[in-house]
């Protein structure tokens, strides 16, 4: 985003002194609660002392529109995070990155669910986050209309995942004492009406409510009618699609389009019919279920919501991969030699030409040639897929597959490979440049 600073500090000066006001009003509102209700005087001392610094010294300083006044994130972190995040190999730190982030967050969660923990955590990220509005590429990414109920989400998304964490970590403490979970002291019946009722209607009226001002607040972020001969650069899907176009970048479209969302409505619906595991029903837990935890915030944090804001926030111009504060040049170009497995093995490894069935040739003749020339991916697709689910079954997976037979235990088995197949294909892009596995367009069937 190019432009002057002075100006663009004049123009978020005020949304940012708002913003801090905000963000000291919710740390007034906690100082309340632990002095009135929790009866913790120093806690509740101290982040009276962070709303008065947001209200008294952050909030002024935004509302001047001084550029040498503004609080902004530092230079050299940006610089820092810009060279992290850029190219290929921001694409490998930000994978690698959420994911080593989530480990910790998993091992450590018995603290990371302290409230006073969370709360810290929230501070600190929309501090992150009003000191990057005053940098103009950000803002220009994060504050577009289609993106700035994404960053909401963001929060949303961190909020409830911490929310149901803290339960699962009370029940699992409570259930290590010999107590029920919470909820089965906590489940009386509740009627229809008038309380489910009245609560519906009151949701409806503030979410009526909200989205009157959203409207207000924010243009709808509409473009010029399409055009064959003008696309935006980048062309995006909406943001709930944006996991899918960056699967692209990795598979085959059939593939990528077609095959994985069916895998992931077949897996969702064969949920019921391969778990066998009765604990953990009706309750918050982890111990109980750790399997299927991982599995599932493996499968939507890291395969899936990770995407999505790595398409929103960092893919740029050309699809090219952007850090958080650069500046999105639609003339960047990085030049990319991906290659096919075959080319590698035929070429690179052999020194031979590859296999090509002669023009005009019958379809046997194409069809070996076809397996001359693939034979390495399929042999290594089949030992993935057929060979796998056995060993891991005398290994690892041995308790599944005495609990739950063989034909419950395949299902599942080939589900996990298929969803590891996505971050396999995405470091074998990385590492090696490798774009097909196996690659027949004769039959467009490219892995």
């Amino acid at each position: 985003m190019h432009g002057d600073l002075a100006t663009h500090v004049r123009h978020v000066g005020n949304f940012l002194g708002s913003f801090y006001l905000i963000l000291a009003a919710l740390n007034a509102m906690m100082a309340f609660f632990l002095w009135y209700r929790q009866k913790k005087t120093g806690a509740a001392i101290f982040w009276l002392v962070v709303a008065g610094f947001c209200t008294g010294v952050l909030a002024p300083l935004a509302f001047s529109k001084n550029p040498l006044l503004v609080p902004g994130m530092p230079e050299r972190f940006k610089m820092l995070a810009n060279q992290a995040l850029q190219g290929t190999i921001g694409a490998i730190v930000y994978s690698v990155g959420t994911l080593v982030v989530l480990t910790i967050l998993y091992l450590g969660r018995r603290f990371f669910v302290k409230w006073w923990v969370a709360w810290t955590g929230l501070n600190l990220g929309l501090l992150a986050l009003g000191l990057s509005m005053t940098d103009m590429n950000f803002y220009g990414i994060a504050a577009k209309p289609d993106n700035v109920p994404i960053v909401g989400l963001v929060f949303l998304l961190a909020f409830f995942t911490w929310l149901a964490a803290a339960k699962a970590v009370v029940n699992d403490d409570r259930l290590k004492q010999g107590l029920p979970p919470k909820e089965k002291e906590d489940d009386e019946k509740v009627l229809v009406w008038p309380d489910l009722v009245y609560t519906e209607l009151i949701c409806m009226i503030v979410l009526t409510a909200v989205l009157i001002v959203w409207g207000i607040g924010l243009q709808a972020p509409l473009e010029e009618p399409a055009s064959g001969v003008k696309t935006p650069n980048p062309s995006k899907a909406p943001w709930y699609f944006l996991g899918l176009q960056e699967m692209l970048v990795y598979f085959d479209p059939w593939m990528a389009g077609v095959v994985l969302p069916s895998v992931v409505v077949v897996g969702l619906m064969a949920i019921p019919y391969i778990d066998f595991n009765k604990e953990g029903n009706g309750y918050y837990t982890i111990e109980q279920r750790k399997f299927s935890y991982l599995t599932f915030q493996f499968g939507f944090l890291v395969l899936w919501v990770t995407l999505i804001v790595l398409g929103t926030f960092l893919r740029g111009p050309n699809w090219n991969i952007f850090g958080p504060y650069e500046y999105w040049d639609a003339h960047k170009v990085e030049p990319l030699s991906n290659v096919n497995l075959s080319d590698k093995f035929w070429k690179d490894w052999l020194h031979l030409p590859l296999p090509l069935a002669p023009a005009n040739s019958p379809s046997l003749t194409q069809f070996w040639f076809i397996l001359q020339r693939e034979g390495l991916g399929i042999v290594l697709t089949l030992g993935y897929l057929v060979l796998l689910p056995p060993l891991m079954a005398t290994t690892i997976f041995r308790k599944f597959f005495l609990k739950m037979g063989f034909f419950r235990y395949i299902l599942l088995a080939n589900l996990m490979l298929l969803m590891m197949a996505l971050p396999i294909k995405m470091a074998l892009r990385w590492v090696f440049n490798l774009k097909y596995i196996i690659y027949i367009p004769e039959i467009f069937l490219n892995l």
